[in-house]
């Protein structure tokens, strides 16, 4: 295989991840980086070079490919002027601000000919692919709820993240992430309808708060939430946690951390109805929610995925031979940002809104 050489625009902290990353994965090179704030520049790795704009970058024959890393309201005019020099392109997400934009920006890749894809590395978080292996298994019977949720304790974000006019706020920011994890978790699965609360629970201008309830037209109800101010004093010199639940009618499975940690769990017996007996509990006339019997409850161990973020480019290099599809298609990003519109007009309405 030849060696791909990258270009990056943007080195603030994904620019940097990439910077770092690359450089030490076989099959790679990076050429050079730009920002628009030299002192940006100032630790970039000795060997590759720093443009002074963009333009530089996008004229120069040894860049094949531009990471676009740069503000989300950048990214429409960074990808139409890449893909008009001819470069292949992987656009940080969110892919843009709106459809609008990517339709836009789709129509002059696709005059240009250029390969056009978005870096949702979070696919192959250990967390979500291991839910999703448990999915796929099928070990849980007819799932009927999945709930995906991230806490944070720090409330308020930092540079650009906290203006709206720049692509700020939390959808944006990680919502577009766990939506991509929920939609790929089951891609033939269509959306019936999406109901959703987003909340400036202690930023000004920007979302810190989301809950996003789809009902899929599988029967599952799937749920995505987010706080950055949800306040806990059970650390784990955790600075946030991630939980995933998923419910079946043979088992539950759960899930905490990004390193995960959990078990499906099941009742070697349920117990039976017993119509017009009342059945008393320490806590009161209740056998669904009273303490299960001894030796009731068994756990399996999770299906653990050996995944990484390197994962992505392994993939990238791969396809860009030729040799398999980009894991992420354009279409599927369009369906994640149709469905962050559809959470904002359902949070501004109050109201359902019906989907696909």
């Amino acid at each position: 295989m030849e060696t791909i050489r990258i270009g990056i625009i943007g080195h603030g902290f994904m620019g940097h991840e990439h910077e770092s990353m690359l450089t030490r994965l076989d099959g790679y090179k990076v050429v050079g980086i730009s920002d628009i704030d030299p002192k940006q520049l100032e630790d970039v790795k000795e060997g590759i070079k720093r443009y002074a704009n963009n333009e530089e970058m996008f004229n120069d024959p040894e860049v094949d490919v531009v990471i676009i890393a740069a503000n989300n309201n950048q990214h429409h005019d960074l990808v139409i002027q890449a893909a008009k020099a001819g470069k292949d392109i992987i656009c940080e997400k969110p892919v843009a601000m709106n459809l609008a934009e990517l339709d836009d920006m789709v129509k002059v890749v696709d005059e240009c000919g250029v390969n056009f894809t978005v870096h949702h590395q979070r696919r192959y978080d250990k967390d979500f692919r291991t839910m999703k292996n448990v999915f796929d298994s099928e070990t849980l019977g007819d799932v009927y709820s999945i709930k995906s949720s991230l806490y944070g304790f720090n409330g308020n974000m930092h540079d650009w993240h906290v203006y709206i006019v720049e692509g700020g706020g939390m959808l944006f920011d990680w919502g577009v992430h766990l939506l991509d994890q929920m939609l790929w978790m089951m891609p033939g699965a269509k959306i019936k309808s999406v109901f959703a609360d987003v909340r400036n629970v202690i930023n000004f201008e920007v979302d810190d708060y989301f809950k996003i309830l789809m009902k899929f037209d599988n029967g599952i109800m799937a749920e995505v939430e987010l706080g950055t101010y949800f306040l806990t004093d059970k650390m784990d010199n955790k600075w946030f946690e991630r939980h995933w639940i998923m419910g079946g009618n043979k088992g539950t499975a759960y899930l905490d951390g990004f390193d995960p940690q959990g078990a499906i769990v099941r009742t070697n017996g349920l117990l039976q109805n017993v119509g017009g007996q009342r059945t008393m509990t320490a806590a009161g006339p209740t056998r669904s929610f009273g303490p299960p019997p001894e030796g009731k409850l068994v756990t399996e161990p999770l299906p653990l995925a050996d995944t990484t973020h390197e994962d992505y480019f392994e993939n990238y290099r791969k396809a860009f031979d030729g040799q398999e599809e980009f894991l992420v298609k354009i279409p599927e990003t369009r369906r994640v940002l149709r469905l962050m519109e559809a959470a904002r007009e359902s949070a501004r309405t109050g109201k359902s809104i019906d989907f696909e």
